[in-house]
């Protein structure tokens, strides 16, 4: 399956029609937390929380959307369709016969907090839960991003992690520490914050 992420501008672009909360998180939220890139990017990921889910077909009103239904397999996502839990993606491209352009992210919310999909008692008000970069674009906080990074880190994921160390403040690291081990108990980043 072909990608070609959109650029930045283009998604902000795109979703600032929307409104509710969205962000951009993977990689990209990384490098905008870091405030430069530093690495090559198969894709571009948006986070939705779940019960806002329409808006994706609303920003994206003429594209063609794929649910990625668990264990991997897409399927055509229905106008106006309600994806259930369990069903955390959604590949986006502006046409049939495009390459895929934007992955969807949805996450959990319960009032005004965020809920981690990985472990119910890993949460942060949404309110906090992420930034704007300096040219004006939403991303996921880089510790909430590395948090989700975590399970079966990959050699991105520990570029990730290295570049974003430096500019995570003391309370951004004692949150990360504490969902990694509220998570997965020891884990190999724990000694380096």
């Amino acid at each position: 399956m072909t990608w070609d992420p959109a650029p930045l501008s283009e998604v902000t672009a795109l979703f600032s029609r929307v409104r509710v909360p969205w962000w951009i998180a993977g990689g990209h939220a990384i490098e905008l937390a870091v405030g430069h890139a530093f690495r090559e990017h198969g894709d571009v990921d948006v986070l939705l929380l779940r019960r806002d889910q329409s808006a994706v077909q609303e920003a994206l009103s003429s594209w063609d959307w794929w649910a990625a239904d668990p264990p991997g397999t897409l399927r055509p996502w229905q106008r106006g369709e309600i994806l259930p839990v369990g069903v955390d993606d959604v590949w986006c491209r502006p046409s049939a016969a495009a390459p895929w352009r934007i992955q969807v992210m949805l996450d959990e919310a319960q009032g005004d907090e965020w809920v981690s999909r990985r472990n119910g008692a890993v949460r942060r008000a949404i309110a906090d839960l992420g930034a704007v970069s300096p040219g004006g674009v939403p991303y996921l906080a880089p510790e909430v991003q590395l948090f989700a990074k975590a399970r079966g880190t990959r050699p991105k994921d520990e570029q990730d992690f290295t570049a974003a160390l430096p500019v995570l403040d003391d309370t951004q690291r004692r949150w990360l520490a504490k969902a990694l081990e509220t998570t997965y108990g020891p884990h190999p980043w724990l000694d380096r914050l």
